[in-house]
């Protein structure tokens, strides 16, 4: 017979966790190892379940996030007309709107347009395919201390959009008129900068613990769960054990999280399709 929760406490027990006994617990494994190389790397649901414990429930509301593939350019060209721009020492506080200009002479890599720009300083790290062949990865290096402003969550208070909206459908909108575009865009003044980070190409971007892993890493609010936690979800289908390895501006509160899909179109497609309320279950040491 598996344990129940404990009726004198009310604490749950995995049996509370529907999922967990199919769950892949080595991948979860795999993931906490490349943060903490201390943790053992065998017999993974019996660790988990000796040293572990489900904590308190928390109304979790989730969305997805992804490492973006970009065409890019080492130089700036007449295709290529939008610089990523790297950390000035010392830092920068300007807005978005009027920030370019001080970052002359800080650009790692040149884009397509403002769009793409706008989309990796949200993702915060991406996988630039150059026109010299070869790729580069860029992580997150830094920001300018302006407070981030969701342009989505502006069109859908404005009735351009319903709360249905896609990033596929914003960033169609914000092309399909460049200037209306830009000053929507102007209307977030937070902006990330970069800087290139070398990895493997099969292993995820850098998070903020750690590289980050498909399906199991989370960013989250490091105030209300901290990085290294482990954390039960269960959310549009997906029941599984994670890990807080990740932080983001716009990821805020109990309960608040943000999940890695992995890298390129489909992967943000996915990611861009979740944003919905869930189970957050958090596990404590015994």
């Amino acid at each position: 017979m598996q344990p129940q929760a404990a009726p004198e406490t009310g604490r749950l027990s995995f049996s509370d966790l529907p999922g967990w006994a199919d769950d892949d617990l080595d991948a979860t494994l795999a993931a906490l190892r490349l943060g903490d190389a201390a943790v053992p790397s065998r017999d993974a649901r019996a660790w988990f379940e000796a040293t572990f414990r489900p904590g308190p429930e928390l109304a979790g509301h989730f969305t997805g996030y992804y490492e973006p593939e970009l065409q890019a350019s080492r130089t700036r060209s007449e295709a290529y007309p939008c610089p990523i721009h790297t950390l000035p020492d010392g830092g920068i506080t300007a807005p978005r709107a009027t920030i370019a200009p001080l970052l002359a002479g800080y650009e790692l890599a040149w884009l397509r347009d403002p769009v793409d720009l706008f989309f990796l300083q949200v993702q915060g790290s991406g996988r630039l395919r150059l026109t010299d062949g070869s790729t580069m990865r860029v992580g997150y290096a830094g920001k300018n201390g302006q407070p981030y402003v969701s342009i989505g969550k502006l069109l859908v208070e404005r009735g351009v959009f319903d709360a249905d909206m896609t990033a596929e459908g914003l960033k169609t909108w914000l092309r399909a008129d460049p200037a209306r575009g830009d000053a929507l865009m102007n209307e977030n003044p937070s902006y990330v900068m970069f800087r290139s980070v070398e990895l493997s190409t099969e292993t995820g971007p850098m998070g903020t613990l750690c590289p980050v892993t498909a399906l199991r890493s989370l960013a989250v609010d490091p105030d209300h769960t901290p990085l290294g936690t482990l954390v039960w979800i269960e959310v549009a289908g997906h029941a599984r054990l994670c890990i807080a390895q990740d932080t983001g501006s716009a990821i805020k509160g109990a309960g608040r999280a943000d999940l890695f899909f992995g890298t390129g179109a489909e992967a943000g497609s996915r990611a861009g399709a979740l944003n919905q309320s869930g189970r957050f279950v958090p596990l404590v040491r015994r």
